[in-house]
């Protein structure tokens, strides 16, 4: 597995000419996958290696299609049109060798004579309010989903990716991890635990554990008061209870493989997610994504 690092960081080392670039994002694609046992030893079946993890990563197309995808889910917010208009004043007009803004009306008060409205004064509106027509969604080209999902897949079997992410897989067998069918009956979180450790892919949920923290900012007082990081994504064909086996283990992700998110598969935009396969979804790829 360290030589495996050490061998694709050389391959990914920054390139100047296109053909070169094609040639390290093939060079990480190797021809056949293991398959894991839920003991986690090695089965005799193996799987000929997707043509989509043979897709060029372009890690600044992955970064523009999170980005644009991740504000169609923003609520609209506005202030209030009456903000900061909500006093009586008038401008005194001139001939007084004072600015012309609005001044509120009255006397035996400090506030008295003190400017209004403007976004200058005390109390006064914002400048430009904001408004709830603001172009909050953004629509993102069809081509180009399709090209960041692949190049976000192509990633989670590059292990100096996966690494670089943050993710402990120095003890994982191989990436991209590909475990039996078995795992998609199970219905138990201590199964699921048993079988994580068995991958030696607990560690990355240990990291999970100890990254809980407090949010900084308004989040503590919005029912989101705590944040961890991202731990790996299992990523299944069918649904026999495994959703129910890996739901509450902090830090893990699941989604159906014909129903990947490039939200979950490069969260914050950064591809290179821990990926663990199911057997039935990784012979799927070939099928949704093409040869």
């Amino acid at each position: 597995m360290v030589a495996l690092v050490s061998f694709t960081k050389q391959l990914l080392v920054a390139t100047t000419n296109d053909h070169s670039k094609l040639a390290v994002a093939k060079a990480v694609c190797r021809p056949l996958v293991n398959v894991y046992d839920l003991s986690g030893a090695c089965t005799k079946s193996s799987i000929k290696m997707p043509a989509v993890f043979k897709a060029p990563m372009r890690n600044d197309v992955v970064n523009f299609v999170h980005d644009s995808l991740l504000k169609n889910s923003r609520q609209p917010y506005a202030v209030s049109a009456k903000a900061g208009h909500q006093t009586s004043a008038e401008s005194w007009g001139t001939g007084r060798a004072v600015a012309r803004i609005p001044r509120v009306r009255g006397g035996g008060t400090h506030r008295s004579g003190q400017g209004a409205f403007g976004n200058m004064c005390r109390g006064g509106h914002m400048y430009a309010p904001t408004k709830v027509w603001r172009r909050w969604h953004r629509r993102v080209n069809i081509q180009q989903r399709r090209f960041a999902m692949c190049s976000a897949i192509a990633a989670t079997g590059v292990p100096a990716l996966v690494m670089a992410r943050g993710h402990r897989v120095d003890r994982v067998p191989e990436l991209p991890l590909v475990v039996s069918g078995e795992v998609e009956k199970l219905k138990k979180t201590k199964e699921a635990v048993k079988v994580l450790k068995k991958l030696r892919a607990w560690s990355d949920i240990q990291k999970v554990y100890q990254s809980k923290r407090y949010r900084a900012g308004k989040g503590k007082m919005r029912n989101r008061r705590h944040v961890m990081k991202r731990g790996p994504i299992v990523v299944y064909k069918k649904d026999d209870g495994v959703t129910r086996a890996f739901r509450n283990i902090p830090g893990v992700t699941l989604l159906n493989v014909k129903y990947l998110n490039i939200l979950k598969l490069a969260p914050g935009g950064h591809m290179g997610r821990f990926t663990i396969w199911t057997e039935g979804a990784f012979r799927s790829l070939d099928k949704l994504y093409g040869t």
